[in-house]
């Protein structure tokens, strides 16, 4: 047998350079194969991550030095929107084994649906175009816990957690006004939907979508011990909601209202307190 040795590294230097053109064509393809994922096909992705990192059998893939090259060739090409907490114990991509470009993430305190966190969603949903959205609650949720516990809150914190009010308000007339898990657990799935009611209740274009068949939006709630996400679906009366006429937007429905809550300890109620000075213009 005759070894043929290669004294040239042009042969290598060629082997290597169609080896790198041939794995960045296929993320280039992934990334278009994206582009064409159903709204069904993206829930099952999710689902599948999830799984994954349940079981510490993550696939760690779209991390790599191709896959930052591809997006950044090709842009983001993302296959979900997901509004998610900020706590830290939430690494949203992480959760679903979702690497760059997979996910286009919005994280906000409690999770919650104001005009700067719609306005990112509609970035996700409508310029994007992903074909599903998701609003992921947490257990043992700090904002949450802060409104049904009646936590004393400062600076703007008030204005953030209001948005959480009504979810609490609907928990209690089920489970009362004592703190318990039960009240708590509740109020975080109730602060899931909200967060969906003020999302269709203020995008007229994140409406649109969901009417034309071209985005799902789901409720979900992620269990910080276990790491399992248990999934929701639709919100109850998403038929009604989107039936409803597209009202004036959320910031003009709370941030010119004159009046936001001050949590306190003192009280049981949430106490409403003047604060026209802070009304916005």
């Amino acid at each position: 047998m005759k070894i043929e040795v290669f004294t040239n590294p042009l042969p290598w230097f060629k082997t290597k350079t169609v080896f790198l053109t041939v794995v960045f064509s296929f993320f280039c393809l992934f990334i278009i194969a994206q582009e064409n994922v159903t709204p069904s096909e993206a829930l099952k992705l999710l689902k599948e991550g999830n799984d994954r990192y349940v079981k510490s059998q993550r696939t760690y893939s779209h991390l790599d030095q191709s896959r930052r090259f591809a997006t950044s060739e090709k842009g983001q090409h993302p296959f979900v929107t997901i509004i998610g907490c900020s706590d830290s114990r939430v690494p949203i991509e992480h959760i679903f084994d979702m690497g760059v470009g997979d996910i286009f993430t919005v994280r906000v305190a409690g999770n919650v649906c104001d005009v700067d966190e719609i306005g990112s969603i509609e970035y996700g949903v409508d310029h994007l175009s992903t074909p599903l959205f998701v609003v992921l609650g947490h257990s043992n949720c700090g904002a949450v816990t802060a409104v049904v516990k009646n936590e004393e809150v400062h600076g703007s914190i008030p204005r953030l957690v209001d948005n959480i009010i009504p979810a609490v308000e609907k928990a209690r007339k089920e489970y009362g006004t004592a703190f318990s898990s039960e009240l708590l657990n509740k109020a975080i799935e109730y602060n899931v939907w909200q967060s969906i009611e003020d999302l269709l209740k203020s995008s007229g274009a994140t409406v649109e979508k969901v009417r034309s068949g071209k985005l799902m939006i789901v409720g979900a709630i992620y269990d910080i011990k276990s790491g399992t996400v248990k999934w929701l679906g639709e919100h109850p009366d998403q038929v009604s909601l989107l039936r409803e006429p597209n009202t004036s937007s959320i910031s003009e429905e709370t941030h010119k209202e004159v009046v936001t809550p001050t949590i306190t300890k003192s009280n049981e109620d949430l106490h409403i307190k003047n604060r026209s000075n802070m009304k916005t213009t």
